[in-house]
């Protein structure tokens, strides 16, 4: 690993409580550091994931009222369990409803990213987190044409906060009290089935593999 890129977590933290936040550390700072959510209307795109599930709960935590989408409603209930006012089955199309949310914090990718531009409200901000539709180029993009006046297009890359804002990030998260999804857990010589799972589609939070 670059050493420039390293941070510590606190020591009183074990490696795999870290493993287990990582998630919510990611939507942390997206929704924290790059979106700079107050209390308002966010909207999650892709919220069945852990890093979707993180970011419910902390945008709660701030005040939000939350929304989040799903490919299936048997997600529904977890994610109004962690916070969400609103699940929404997301049919590709949000614009044509009417949402209008100030901040959208975008998890399925380049499938959806125009679309989301276009859903959220004037003066709103998209945040480009996540790419669960897979990494997919946008063809024929086109700025003036593509980002609606007024909305903001921004993204998050994880190399880049320094140590204050790790420490920053681990303290809130023991503050109010965030929880990691955890789908489920593998010991280390089971390796192989924890990637075999993570190859399928349909498991609801993170796969942690242990010492």
């Amino acid at each position: 690993m670059n050493s420039k890129n390293e941070r510590t977590a606190p020591s009183t933290m074990k490696a795999i409580v870290i493993n287990k936040i990582t998630p919510a550390s990611a939507a942390k700072l997206s929704v924290i550091e790059v979106l700079r959510v107050k209390p308002g209307w966010l909207l999650v795109r892709g919220g069945p994931c852990a890093l979707g599930y993180a970011a419910v709960q902390i945008a709660h935590a701030l005040g939000c009222k939350v929304a989040a989408t799903v490919r299936s409603a048997r997600h529904r209930g977890l994610l109004e369990r962690l916070g969400c006012a609103y699940v929404l089955e997301d049919d590709g199309a949000l614009a044509a409803k009417g949402l209008e949310p100030t901040k959208v914090l975008e998890l399925v990718g380049t499938k959806t990213l125009l679309d989301s531009l276009k859903t959220a409200a004037r003066s709103g901000v998209v945040c480009h987190t996540g790419i669960l539709g897979g990494e997919e180029p946008l063809h024929a993009f086109s700025p003036l044409a593509d980002i609606p006046n007024g909305v903001h297009l921004t993204g998050f890359h994880s190399n880049w906060p320094n140590q204050k804002t790790v420490d920053s990030m681990f303290d809130f998260i023991a503050r109010h009290g965030i929880e990691p999804v955890i789908a489920t857990t593998f010991p280390f010589e089971r390796i192989g089935e924890a990637l075999s799972l993570q190859d399928r589609s349909g498991f609801g939070g993170k796969i942690v593999v242990t010492e």
